[in-house]
């Protein structure tokens, strides 16, 4: 018989009280158990090129990364990230000191935030913001600062007066995501501009999370915050090869940044997963060598999906903030009546037979987003048709 400790301590680091079991796996088991169609966790439901999984299978065969690789990664990758950063951005990095290879982009935050960050420093935030980005703060012992993108004329906007205002002698770090999750939003050159000289002028670090860097539509233009002036020594750049390639389970992410700020990174990294994804990362060399008419369909084929999922929500009857990025689309449900997303979100099952994400979770202030629901549009056609003509019931 299990003996009881006498201890009135919870278990749970008071650190992470808060924060429980994730949206995604709470909202995916309810997809499962329902049946329903899961528009709510951003994963394709079909996988990514065929010569970069067979570029895998290859690797497995031939023994390469089947035992522990290098710590920062292996060679090949490291230089392919060199090489797309040069041929994307025009930014030069040493592949041996400037690159560092981590289990997904999750990771790379989590390694980022251990490692720059002393109990109390202030961390700002792009409210509202994917959920690890709050826990690893709080597990590095920070203080999160939001800044609320808002909506504006169909999409949401950065308030750059409100970012200035929110900067205190405690700020260590701006973490931004451009493009945005969940609103779609890519931040403008002239955005970008404003915020390095922030940056400069208060001596701040950056660490910026560019995972859908090859996701932008219409005029949106994706620009890494490293290239402006003034950036290259205080920005983390992090990236990832599961929302480009389509393979997400891979877990294959990056950090790119000058040699201290790599170092002081792979300090903590090397106590995490210490290295993984063997043989995906000679894989997603290859992937990133992928000519640009693979980027070129890819990014149309979202664009497509998007728009194809953007109008059957309006026809549902959803009010729908149009992404600039991501595959994600964030709609308003204030139409219908409803006013409580998460509780919208949990009956939405039985209602309709369609599983999505409440934005709610992502603000600290919940009442900023509480009526606002994410869907995502990396799912095949006849999927998204089938969601829209069942979200049709609403209105019904």
């Amino acid at each position: 018989m299990a003996r009881m400790t006498s201890s009135t301590r919870p278990f749970l680091n008071r650190r992470l009280a808060e924060f429980g079991t994730t949206i995604f796996a709470e909202m995916s088991a309810l997809a499962l158990r329902t049946g329903s169609i899961n528009l709510g966790q951003g994963f394709p439901d079909t996988d990514g090129p065929e010569e970069v999984r067979e570029a895998a299978v290859r690797a497995l065969r031939d023994g390469r990364g089947n035992q522990y690789p290098p710590g920062p990664g292996v060679p090949e990758l490291r230089t392919a990230i060199t090489a797309h950063q040069q041929r994307w951005y025009g930014l030069s990095y040493d592949p041996d000191a400037e690159v560092l290879v981590t289990a997904g982009a999750t990771e790379a935050i989590a390694a980022s935030l251990l490692a720059l960050l002393e109990p109390g420093d202030e961390v700002i935030a792009l409210e509202p913001y994917y959920d690890s980005y709050a826990a690893c703060i709080a597990m590095a012992g920070g203080t999160r600062v939001p800044v609320t993108l808002r909506p504006h004329e169909g999409s949401f906007r950065l308030d750059l007066d409100e970012l200035r205002a929110a900067v205190t002698d405690r700020t260590r770090l701006l973490l931004l995501n451009t493009p945005h999750n969940p609103t779609g939003t890519v931040l403008t050159r002239a955005e970008l501009a404003a915020v390095a000289e922030l940056a400069v002028e208060r001596d701040l670090l950056v660490v910026t999370d560019e995972v859908y860097e090859h996701l932008v539509f219409d005029d949106a233009e994706h620009l890494p915050l490293a290239g402006f002036p003034g950036m290259r020594d205080r920005t983390v750049t992090i990236g990832s090869a599961g929302k480009t390639f389509s393979f997400t389970g891979w877990k294959v992410g990056w950090v790119t940044a000058s040699p201290q700020l790599v170092a002081a990174v792979r300090s903590a990294k090397q106590f995490l997963t210490y290295v993984s994804s063997g043989p995906f990362q000679y894989a997603v060399a290859e992937a990133l060598r992928l000519p640009d008419s693979y980027f070129d369909g890819f990014r149309a084929d979202l664009r497509r999906k998007r728009d194809l999922l953007g109008d059957g929500l309006r026809a549902a009857g959803f009010e729908v903030y149009q992404p600039q990025g991501t595959y994600f689309i964030t709609t308003d449900i204030t139409p219908f009546g409803e006013k409580d997303a998460h509780a919208f979100c949990r009956a939405l099952p039985e209602r309709c037979g369609v599983v999505a994400i409440p934005n709610s979770v992502f603000y600290d202030d919940p009442d900023a987003g509480r009526g606002q629901v994410r869907f995502t549009f990396c799912k095949k056609d006849d999927v998204l048709r089938e969601a829209t003509g069942r979200l049709q019931q609403l209105t019904t």
